[in-house]
């Protein structure tokens, strides 16, 4: 006993959809799928089939692509690993009339290249109904055909194949008529009219028949023609062709109206019965789009575009049939023939905008990938990059190249690059296409701020406001922002012993340098200071600079008297002996200025004096002299107001007073208090005589100490010394000598002093050299050791410092 096992045709096609199945092979993939699927609908796991994790094709920018860069009809999803629809699948409009129908994929993934095939089977659906190529078939048959004659019926066209093409024919019962349906070489079926009754055109001369066509799908379609059979006299030759196929070769890109193929049928009937038309009896829509019959010549001309890669094949049948209806068929096969119309198509696959200007020869920055819709080696390509650029492509896997660096790349020097890559393919002649990509180079902070110059000198006045502008430092850095963004400080140390901050700041951002506070040119003239430019990449670089500040003189100091010493309310008297001739030197002003230059250029002056015409002082060198020879008729007492002024702009000045006694003896000196109340009524300020009081007790016991000392011995005439011809240096400031008729300079200076009688004549040389400090008042003033005479020991000087009284004028 056995079992028949029937499947329906629903249940076969729900089979096809479910069973969807899988090959691999070598890394290939193959799967079916049923035409016209929804989007959307999953064709099989591609990660799983490949035992790849579904996480690593996103990682690996997986992706997948057609051969030829046709439609996308599938994709895959990169989270799951699924193949799924996209797109429509219509069968008959991929693959037309063939039996076998595949779609060819690719599955890139990167990061390292791997190329897999994935091949797509298309399973025919009954998706499409049986055509007659006319809607009506038209019959003129001789009455004296004979019984079982055969007439070709139009063969209908299904786009379906398989199972779901044409299967059968049925005609509708008549009394004449039967149908015989055929199989051709090809696979199709066709079908003809069978005179199974003679006809007798006398009793009917018009057949109205119904031919119906049905196909083998589930569901069933079908389709019905009208055959309108005339009856005529006796017609009994088919037109017979010349070549049952025709295969001819057609170039693509064909101009319009080019004659492909002439086919050619004769028939041996005369007249009417003999005379061939030809047309199309089998052919689909987008042939019919390309090529024409002409119905006399039999002229096969092209009338629309050739193009070999939308479809390398047509297969046309083309019928000849006679006057009176009778028909035959050829197969005409046009090969197209490709020619090199497509230019090479360059694809980024992936792309760095941006590379590091630090990245080592032979950094990847791009995948290429090439493809050329011509055949054989129209399709061949080749790459190359047209600029002289630090880059190259490497041949990878097929037609994909790696774009990689050759060069250590410079951010400063070139920022970025405009690389055009040209595809050229091996036609006849050549095509070619390029790309221009934009490459950017990225920073890093390898530069250090430069600044301009390699040092920075300004000169500030002495005095100036706090806040005031001294100079500016400017560094450039070629990096990019913020690692060429330039900020500056000061770099810590100290002037004189205080911290640079305390004179000087600076703008971080704009490198102007600020005074913070005034500077004063006696205290210090110059001091230079580190400034630090620093970028703000990560790790920061820096530069450093000096920055020399030299302070200029200001006029802002008047001039200081030394001797006659200022200091106390007591005034100091001179003794002029009486015989002191004309030219003598009674004594001298000394005095300095703080400023430099001009400005401390000193001018002596008298302005006013007991007798006018008796003293004279040397205008640089502020030496009083006795103009005449002293007499009998001189006034004893003799006060003297010195102006001392310098040169700067404007110029300042101050005053002292002198006071001289014209006296050989002390005995001959009268009460000082006496002479303090003669001047009272001067205009010298009262303290000033207040002050020549209050020393003449230790004038008198200086007086009485020169002459306990001997000095040195000259052929002149001997004078009482009272202090003002021999300046001690503690009278001195720092750094400066007395120098005659040019003021206050560097050097030794020769004083000749007279001495009272008994006394012999000395030279007193006062050397004075650069220090630090003026001598204090009390310091002893030694014997000079260049000379062998008596030596000079004061352990006082103290009376100096209780002289005239001076005042300061601004």
């Amino acid at each position: 006993m056995g079992f028949k096992m029937v499947f329906s045709p629903s249940i076969i096609f729900c089979l096809a959809l479910i069973f969807v199945f899988l090959h691999a092979c070598h890394g290939d993939l193959s799967y079916s799928v049923p035409e016209e699927m929804k989007k959307g609908s999953v064709v099989g796991n591609i990660a799983k089939d490949l035992g790849l994790d579904a996480k690593g094709l996103s990682y690996r920018e997986s992706r997948l692509d057609t051969e030829d860069n046709d439609k996308r009809l599938c994709d895959i999803n990169l989270q799951t690993g699924e193949l799924f629809v996209v797109d429509r699948i219509d069968r008959e409009e991929l693959c037309g009339s063939k039996i076998s129908c595949n779609l060819k994929y690719e599955l890139v993934l990167e990061n390292p290249l791997e190329l897999h095939q994935v091949s797509l089977h298309i399973e025919d659906l009954n998706d499409n109904s049986p055509v007659f190529p006319m809607n009506e078939i038209k019959f003129e048959i001789a009455e004296s055909a004979v019984k079982g004659a055969r007439f070709p019926l139009d063969e209908a066209h299904d786009a379906d194949v398989g199972r779901n093409g044409i299967q059968s024919y049925s005609l509708e019962k008549n009394d004449h008529f039967t149908l015989a349906v055929h199989a051709n070489s090809d696979g199709g079926r066709y079908s003809e009219l069978v005179l199974g009754k003679e006809l007798d055109r006398e009793q009917q001369q018009e057949l109205a028949l119904l031919l119906t066509v049905t196909d083998g799908g589930t569901p069933q379609r079908s389709s019905t023609v009208s055959i309108h059979v005339t009856v005529l006299d006796t017609n009994d030759n088919l037109p017979v062709f010349t070549q049952q196929i025709y295969e001819v070769n057609l170039l693509e890109n064909s101009p319009l109206s080019t004659v492909i193929v002439t086919v050619s049928a004769t028939d041996a009937d005369d007249g009417a019965n003999g005379e061939v038309t030809y047309g199309f009896n089998r052919i689909s829509d987008k042939a019919a789009r390309l090529f024409s019959v002409d119905s006399m010549s039999g002229e096969i001309k092209v009338i629309g575009p050739i193009d070999f890669e939308e479809k390398r094949e047509h297969e046309i049948r083309v019928q000849a049939k006679d006057g009176a209806g009778l028909a035959s068929t050829a197969k005409v096969v046009i090969h197209i023939v490709d020619v090199n119309d497509n230019v090479p198509v360059i694809f980024l696959k992936s792309f760095k905008n941006q590379v590091l200007e630090h990245a080592l020869p032979g950094t990847e920055v791009g995948l290429i990938y090439v493809q050329d819709k011509d055949s054989e080696g129209n399709r061949q390509v080749h790459c190359t990059i047209q600029e002289n650029v630090p880059f190259k492509l490497n041949p990878s896997i097929k037609n994909y190249y790696s774009l990689v660096t050759t060069a250590e790349l410079d951010r400063e020097i070139v920022n970025d690059y405009n690389i055009t890559i040209v595809a050229t393919d091996e036609g006849n002649p050549p095509l070619s296409s390029s790309k221009t990509i934009h490459l950017s180079v990225s920073d890093i902070n390898d530069n250090a701020p430069v600044f301009e110059e390699q040092s920075y000198s300004t000169y500030v006045t002495e005095n100036n406001k706090p806040g005031s502008s001294v100079c500016s430092v400017t560094a450039r850095d070629p990096d990019w922002r913020q690692n060429g963004t330039v900020f500056y400080s000061l770099l810590p140390s100290e002037v004189n012993g205080v911290p640079v901050s305390s004179y000087l700041s600076i703008n971080g951002d704009t490198g102007v340098i600020h005074a913070v506070r005034p500077f004063d040119y006696e205290q210090f003239r110059s001091f230079k200071v580190q400034v630090v430019a620093r970028d703000n990449g990560s790790p920061p670089l820096s530069s450093n600079v000096t920055v020399s500040v030299f302070i200029t003189d200001e006029n802002d100091n008047s001039p200081q008297i030394l001797y006659p010493t200022p200091e106390g309310n007591s005034f100091m008297t001179e003794m002029v002996p009486k015989a002191a001739l004309s030219g003598s030197l009674v004594s001298k002003v000394i005095a300095v200025d703080a400023d430099s230059g001009q400005n401390a250029w000193l001018s002596y002056q008298i302005v006013k004096s007991t007798d006018p015409g008796l003293f004279t002082i040397g205008l640089h060198s502020g030496e009083i002299r006795a103009q005449r020879d002293i007499s009998e008729s001189d006034s004893m007492k003799q006060n003297l107001v010195i102006s001392v002024k310098d040169n700067g702009q404007p110029s300042l000045s101050t005053t002292c007073a002198v006071y001289l006694l014209i006296s050989d003896n002390l005995a001959e000196v009268p009460e000082l208090k006496d002479m303090s109340y003669e001047e009272n009524n001067s205009k010298l300020t009262s303290y000033l005589i207040i002050a020549l009081v209050s020393v003449s007790t230790f004038f008198l016991t200086f007086i009485i100490l020169i002459i306990a000392v001997r000095l040195c011995h000259r052929r002149k005439p001997r004078l009482l010394f009272d202090g003002a011809v021999a300046i001690p240096s503690a009278y001195l400031p720092p750094n400066y000598a007395d120098v005659d008729g040019t003021g206050t300079l560097r050097s030794t200076y020769n004083y000749d002093a007279y001495m009272t009688t008994g006394s012999r004549t000395s030279d007193f040389k006062f050397v004075t050299s650069y220090n630090d400090n003026t001598l204090p008042s009390g310091t002893t003033l030694k014997r000079s050791p260049v000379d062998n005479s008596d030596c000079l020991n004061f352990t006082s000087l103290d009376f100096i410092e209780k002289g005239s009284k001076c005042s300061t004028l601004h």
